[in-house]
């Protein structure tokens, strides 16, 4: 009879965790994780996959079930549509267009301009916008459009979050340094080009593949959702 953790780790190799970055772009952290080479391309051992993400899961369970939050950044092309969605099921804040800097680090700021753009937002709704001269109402059209891919999935953030889960350290380095400077928890997918050191709950495994990185959103998606019924 075919176990659990086997049925989750049978899972997980038909998403294409497993599968890491070809062998000359490994980080020497990422050793730890790795199981072989098959066509010049790392494999990531799914056993300690499984552990890492269910560790990682429990943490996110936890923080939430004592009010804490967590933002989900996702900034790669091929990820942002299935990081919005994740998010916006999960009502959780979210990054997808790119890391604003400051967002933890000097929040204050970065509040002041949430605000702003939820005001724009409201006069739009409201058509508030129409009363004015066309030159002025296509100014802040622009004006909004250009603060929307910015800010709309984090026009909800009243606070800097507990914790922040990023799909791809590499291209999102920014996120995860002002997270180790406000102390701020890091959960996150660690390829094979990544330091699985520099997060407290690392996930090893691929990062690049959309069917990887949404198996691994379903599971948040369904803990937070899980944590505050």
């Amino acid at each position: 009879m075919v176990s659990k953790k086997e049925e989750t780790i049978k899972e997980m190799s038909k998403n294409g965790l497993h599968l890491g970055h070809k062998v000359s772009k490994l980080h020497p952290s990422m050793k730890d994780y790795i199981v072989g080479i098959k066509n010049n391309v790392h494999i990531i051992d799914l056993k300690k996959t499984e552990a890492c993400l269910k560790e990682a899961l429990n943490f996110v369970s936890g923080l939430l079930k004592e009010d804490g939050n967590i933002i989900l950044v996702g900034t790669k092309t091929p990820l942002r549509q299935v990081v919005r969605e994740t998010a916006e099921e999960s009502k959780i804040p979210y990054v997808t267009d790119r890391w604003i800097g400051g967002t933890f680090t000097n929040f204050r700021e970065i509040s002041k301009r949430i605000d702003y753009y939820n005001k724009l937002l409201e006069d739009r709704k409201e058509g508030k916008l129409e009363e004015l001269s066309k030159k002025e109402k296509s100014r802040k059209e622009k004006e909004f459009k250009e603060m929307e891919s910015k800010f709309e999935g984090i026009k909800d953030l009243k606070k800097v979050p507990e914790a922040v889960f990023i799909c791809d350290l590499v291209k999102d380095d920014t996120a995860l340094r002002e997270a180790k400077q406000r102390g701020i928890k890091v959960v996150a997918v660690v390829d094979t080009n990544a330091d699985y050191q520099a997060v407290d709950y690392p996930i090893p495994a691929n990062d690049d593949a959309i069917t990887s990185v949404k198996y691994i959103l379903d599971k948040l998606k369904k803990t937070i959702i899980k944590s505050r019924k």
